[in-house]
């Protein structure tokens, strides 16, 4: 046992001895592998070499068409371009391409650029052609579109002429005009909105609609006495000084009413002709409605000699034409005394019709003829201007019994209103309303 013991000491040691060496290696091996590993990592990326960057800046020249015709090569970091293109700005992008591009340090840019007509027709005959290969592929949708689009302009018109269907429906003719216009506008725009939706044409329907203010804003500039027009119509369609058929001055113009456009107020004149103002002198103009109040007074002047009794006269004169059918009672006929001069005694008389049933004019003529009629018979003469000198006294002959000239009543006179123009009237409406310009148009189809 005693023997045994140090020798098995002496193996213990000599196998630790042996294996000392390859720890020790061990535990270094990996320590300088990570410091190798460590050393070996660079801080950036390798540059990529010529033939790369060739590459790419040709791929991005390719992209766009306008430089369908650049070519483009690398070398030591340079980039040569040559070829030709049709504009300036196609040169600069070319150049911007390539300086962006990973590896390229300067630009040598050898572009040129073609201003020659055949080059020009070329680029327009293929921008024309792949325009239209892409419509004919998208026919369908086309199509669809349209239809889209002629069905909001049908539905806008049937909406504007079936106003009570929408509940906007007013008794101003004029606001029920501005009101269609409004209505079938909208439904219109709607359906091209939805048209250009379906075309993938959104921002283009956004682009129009965001510049809508601006291109009104824009023309109202550009034709300003046409948008001041088209206001003032609007406005007059609000207020309503007018109806269609009403008796109107506007101004020094006098007509009845037989439009208003989104333009002009027109007018047919007592003698026929058609007359056109435009919306703002109406609207800045002094009107005067002869129509509105159905009660109107009329007025005539007459001439007696001074040397009679003036209220005699004012007395048969009331007498003669206050029986008028066609005078009203409410207000009476009254007279005023203008004028009591050597050369005459001048009296003015007023009375008052129902234009609804009795004509102006025609009564205001009966009334001169009875009071002329009555003066003569009274024996009431007008101022004397004519002298006779008598060289002789012979007897002359007997005055003139001017008394039975005129007949003392009103029996079977017309004094009914006048319908002259009622007719014409009536077809140059029709033609305003067949022409849908008509602001004053009413909607016959859908009263009751």
């Amino acid at each position: 046992m005693t023997v045994t013991r140090p020798t098995h000491l002496l193996a213990l040691f000599a196998c630790l001895a042996l294996a000392l060496p390859f720890a020790t290696h061990a535990q270094s091996a990996p320590g300088s592998t990570v410091d190798a590993e460590a050393d070996a990592t660079p801080d950036e990326a390798p540059a990529p070499n010529d033939t790369t960057a060739s590459r790419q800046l040709r791929a991005k020249l390719t992209a766009n068409e306008a430089l369908d015709d650049v070519t483009a090569s690398v070398d030591g970091g340079v980039a040569e371009l040559d070829g030709k293109v049709l504009a300036p700005t196609a040169k600069a992008t070319a150049g911007e391409l390539a300086s962006e591009t990973p590896g390229v340090s300067t630009v040598v840019n050898q572009v040129e650029i073609d201003n020659s007509l055949g080059a020009h027709l070329r680029a327009t005959y293929h921008e024309v052609a792949g325009r239209l290969v892409a419509m004919l592929g998208r026919a369908p949708l086309l199509l669809v579109a349209l239809l889209i689009v002629l069905l909001a302009s049908w539905l806008g018109k049937a909406l504007s002429h079936n106003l009570r269907l929408l509940r906007l429906g007013t008794e101003n003719p004029y606001m029920d005009g501005l009101i269609r216009r409004t209505v079938r506008i909208i439904v219109t725009l709607v359906g091209v909105v939805l048209a250009l939706k379906l075309l993938d044409l959104s921002t283009m329907a956004k682009a129009v609609l965001g510049s809508a203010g601006v291109v009104g804003l824009a023309l109202g500039f550009a034709f300003k006495d046409i948008a001041e027009n088209y206001i003032a119509g609007v406005l007059l369609s609000v207020r309503k000084p007018f109806s269609p058929g009403e008796f109107l001055r506007i101004d020094t113009h006098e007509g009845k009413v037989v439009a208003l456009t989104s333009r002009t107020t027109i007018l047919m004149t007592l003698d026929g002709n058609q007359l056109q103002l435009p919306n703002a002198l109406v609207f800045k103009s002094v009107l005067l409605n002869y129509s509105l109040n159905p009660k109107r007074r009329f007025d005539f002047k007459t001439t007696i000699d001074p040397a009679h009794s003036i209220r005699e006269a004012q007395a048969l004169a009331i007498e003669a034409y206050s029986h008028i059918d066609g005078v009203l009672d409410d207000p009476a006929p009254s007279w005023t005394l203008l004028e009591n001069a050597p050369t005459g005694v001048q009296l003015q008389f007023f009375g008052w019709v129902d234009q609804h049933h009795s004509d102006l004019g025609k009564v205001r003529s009966e009334s001169i003829r009875l009071v002329k009629a009555a003066f003569a018979r009274a024996g009431i003469q007008p101022p004397r201007t004519t002298y006779y000198v008598l060289t002789s006294q012979e007897p002359g002959p007997p005055p003139a019994q001017l008394g039975e000239e005129e007949p003392p009543h009103s029996a079977q006179v017309d004094t009914s209103v006048n319908h002259d123009l009622d007719e014409q009237l009536a077809e140059a409406q029709r033609k305003d309303t067949a022409g849908d310009a008509n602001m004053l148009e009413q909607d016959r189809e859908a009263s009751p």
